[in-house]
C-alpha cells in the first residue's frame, strides 16, 4: 500500500485497547537514508481553545500500527494514564 505523508496527516488514531480517539496525525518520524517511518506523532488536545497551547503528545512506534483505513489507524499501544487528582496535588504543593 502506498500513502503519502499528507495522506496520513487527514487520518484520525485510535487506540484499539480502551477505544479512545488520540486525535489526528501531526507528525510523522522517518530515517532519513532509508527512508523508512519509524514512529507518528499525535498531538494532545487543545487546552482551554488553544490559548494555553495542548496536552501531552503522543508519539507511536510503526509497530503498534495495526491497520490503516481510509480515514482511520487502529494502533495497539497500552498507554498509562495520570491520575487527575495526583495532577492536582502536584500543583498545590509548588
Amino acid at each position: 500500500m502506498q500513502c503519502r505523508i499528507r495522506d496520513l496527516r487527514c487520518k484520525e488514531v485510535i487506540n484499539i485497547c480502551d477505544g479512545c480517539r488520540l486525535g489526528c496525525v501531526a507528525d510523522v518520524d522517518v530515517k532519513v537514508p532509508e527512508g523508512q517511518v519509524v514512529a507518528i506523532v499525535v498531538y494532545g488536545p487543545c487546552r482551554f481553545f488553544g490559548l494555553f497551547g495542548r496536552g501531552e503528545e503522543y508519539y507511536i512506534p510503526w509497530d503498534c500500527i495495526q491497520r490503516i483505513g481510509d480515514d482511520i489507524i487502529l494502533i495497539d499501544k497500552p498507554f498509562q494514564r495520570r491520575d487527575p487528582s495526583m495532577e492536582r496535588k502536584r500543583r498545590r504543593r509548588f
